[in-house]
């Protein structure tokens, strides 16, 4: 099956695309290699994804049309897995510009080619922060979402309005996923984990924001990935089940992809220091705009979809995570 993947170069995109490939799948990776982080990583994310025969890139932005929807044309995907993005809450409050640019106009871009193209199935990245300051957990897709911290959450609600729009006017079957604090190897330098890594490999004190009293459902990129591929067979129709956050007027969903096993912050701290053998120096600050003190998933929905939600605990997430680290940073 032919899949086009937007953001392949990056983080998450990688994770599926490579996962893709294992299966057989024939992947066109769409990405910009933007400037925002170290475009060396994404290379080398893009270096191992193109050692495939059945994988190749085109570097395009989202946000051009011209160029984005030549590639697409071209290439007539049947399923589109849409993970373009700017990433980064706290990023947003300072550049927001960025984001109407990638998130929405590169979201629109990608609804009007499948309106022309018609996929069989169109699945796009939203995330947890659309939960904003809800407090009621565990988490579910049926909540309202009408109270985002940031512009980043702002721009990622409403692509799933936008999403929804265009599936009931076309047609397309959509469903966007939530993802919950993803970690693993190859992540971005300006996430969390890879922050606290290089502070403790460097004997650096590392932000702790609230003072350490934060929980959050932290996802292994590999089940995240896992569950993005079972998720493309699971076509929104107009069959629902148990909990379904299908539409009533639209072959459209949302699901989210987590653990639904919260950790405190300070015992993901922990797990660091035990993998990389040095004690943290912590700097204990208080909370940033924008933040949340906890987060936690339903998996339901998506464990009845597919059979499948992420469980890999941070005892065993977080070593691989280093082993990771320490093989491509680590002094």
């Amino acid at each position: 099956m032919k899949f086009l993947v937007t953001g392949s170069a990056g983080f998450i995109g990688f994770h599926v695309a490579s996962r893709l490939l294992q299966d057989g799948h024939e992947v066109l990776g769409i990405d910009n290699f933007s400037e925002y982080y170290d475009v060396t990583l994404k290379e080398r994310r893009n270096d191992i994804l193109s050692n495939h025969a059945n994988f190749r890139v085109e570097r395009v932005s989202v946000d051009d049309m011209a160029a984005f929807g030549a590639a697409w044309e071209a290439f007539r995907p049947d399923i589109v897995i849409h993970l373009a993005a700017q990433a980064g809450v706290r990023y947003s409050i300072d550049h927001p510009e960025s984001y109407v640019q990638a998130n929405l106009i590169g979201t629109f871009n990608v609804l009007e080619l499948a309106r022309r193209t018609q996929p069989r199935h169109l699945l796009a990245a939203s995330t947890s922060s659309v939960y904003g300051a809800n407090t009621n957990m565990p988490f579910e897709e049926g909540q309202k979402v009408a109270t985002p911290l940031t512009f980043y959450a702002a721009t990622k609600a409403a692509t799933e309005l936008m999403g929804h729009s265009y599936a009931h006017l076309f047609g397309v079957p959509t469903t966007f996923f939530r993802f919950f604090t993803v970690y693993g190897a190859w992540s971005r330098p300006d996430m969390a984990p890879l922050k606290f890594a290089s502070a403790i490999d460097a004997g650096r004190p590392l932000d702790v924001y609230n003072r350490g009293e934060m929980v959050r459902d932290f996802t292994y990129v590999e089940d995240l990935a896992e569950a993005v591929v079972r998720l493309a067979d699971a076509v929104p129709g107009k069959e629902s089940i148990e909990g379904d956050s299908l539409s009533p007027v639209a072959p459209w969903r949302v699901v989210n992809i987590g653990q639904g096993t919260p950790v405190r912050l300070m015992d993901f701290i922990a797990e660091i220091e035990r993998a990389m053998r040095k004690p943290a120096i912590l700097e204990l600050l208080p909370m940033q705009p924008g933040d949340v003190p906890a987060t936690e998933a339903s998996p339901d929905l998506l464990r009845r979809l597919t059979g499948y939600a992420p469980s890999t605990p941070v005892s065993v997430g977080v070593p691989a995570f280093v082993r990771w680290y320490k093989e491509h940073y680590a002094a």
